[in-house]
């Protein structure tokens, strides 16, 4: 008899979702991870919680949705479990519109999301006040939308491990066996191993680099101009970001961090004097697909597959770890099929 019901590989923020998802339905859960947890992208600074733009409609962006819905209660359990802070706040979003074309395809957007976003959160066009904490808008006008939200990402995984540790889930650094159902949410080396077990490349690595700055503008919402995440966080700090790099040849923070924090002045003045606390740099696991990958392991029965978050994990680890601990534990899935294995194969 198997002492565990469920082994979880991996210790970033798919990993450590799924986890509490099937601990707090009551399964023995053990959680492994080779180094840290938070040790690969899960570890990264700037915690963007944000929805692709209202239109194009796709399983992508429903599944983001209801994410992003049950986002703040999901998160408030997680903290009640576990006694940790994920700092999470739904701080909304301001994004500049650079001319007439844009303010009207804005006003198209707006609605769209009513229909869409199903009234839970608006997107709507308003005129630029011109206060400190707001990016210059050639037309006067901004996008603000109500469903943007942040999170501090290693406080987020502090806490639920926290949770997990709270109901009765073990977590083992190092190696351990396998027991019961295994899920292999182990990031971009996962995809490798996905990759060499199908002889077909289905992902890859993405560098990506942020900069954290001292400045509190913790109740004010994430600014999104010139290409930059600009996230407010409940500590006192600014992070932003980030850079998407195919090549390489450096994995830590390069001259790409610096240019991070000359744009950010840029497009927000009221940085200028804030100092730089933490140039970060990480890899993150994009499927070829550019959606996550979650479900069966095609050939190992018993086995699944947590990948794929590449720049939208924290957004959608809620859903997606309580879709797998309802495939793994209860034989129901409404993850949709555009997200498998067999569809990354083709």
């Amino acid at each position: 008899m198997t002492s565990v019901d469920v082994t979880v590989r991996g210790g970033g923020v798919f990993g450590l979702a799924v986890a509490w998802a099937c601990a707090r339905r009551g399964a023995r859960v053990r959680l492994v991870e080779a180094a840290r947890i938070g040790a690969g992208a899960s570890g990264g600074v700037v915690g963007a919680l944000a929805p692709f733009a209202p239109e194009g409609w796709n399983d992508l962006k429903a599944f983001q949705l209801g994410s992003l819905l049950m986002a703040e209660g999901w998160w408030a359990e997680v903290a009640a479990a576990g006694g940790g802070d994920p700092l999470y706040l739904r701080s909304g979003r301001v994004q500049p519109l650079a001319d007439d074309a844009a303010v009207a395809a804005a006003r198209l957007r707006a609605g769209a999301a009513r229909d869409l976003w199903r009234g839970k959160a608006d997107w709507r066009v308003v005129a630029a006040t011109g206060a400190a904490w707001e990016p210059a808008s050639a037309s006067g006008f901004l996008v603000e939308d109500t469903l943007t939200a942040r999170i501090s990402p290693r406080a987020a995984c502090a806490a639920l491990e926290a949770a997990l540790r709270a109901a009765g889930g073990a977590v083992v650094f190092g190696e351990a066996p396998d027991e019961g159902a295994v899920v292999h949410a182990t990031g971009w080396t996962g995809l490798a191993d996905l990759s060499a077990a199908f002889g077909k490349k289905l992902g890859a690595a993405v560098k990506g680099q942020a900069v954290v700055l001292r400045h509190d503008a913790a109740a004010l919402p994430q600014v999104y101009a010139g290409g930059l995440h600009v996230v407010p966080h409940g500590d006192g700090t600014v992070a932003v970001g980030s850079t998407s790099e195919t090549d390489w040849t450096v994995s830590g923070p390069d001259a790409q961090a610096e240019d991070l924090v000359m744009r950010a002045r840029a497009v927000m003045p009221v940085l200028a004097g804030a100092d730089v606390i933490e140039r970060w740099a990480g890899l993150r696991p994009r499927a070829k697909s550019r959606g996550p990958v979650l479900g069966a392991w095609p050939g190992r029965p018993g086995h699944y597959v947590a990948n794929g978050g590449f720049k939208i994990g924290f957004g959608l680890a809620p859903r997606a770890g309580e879709a797998l601990a309802e495939l793994i534990l209860n034989d129901r899935s409404d993850i949709p099929d555009g997200f498998s294995v067999e569809a990354l194969l083709g």
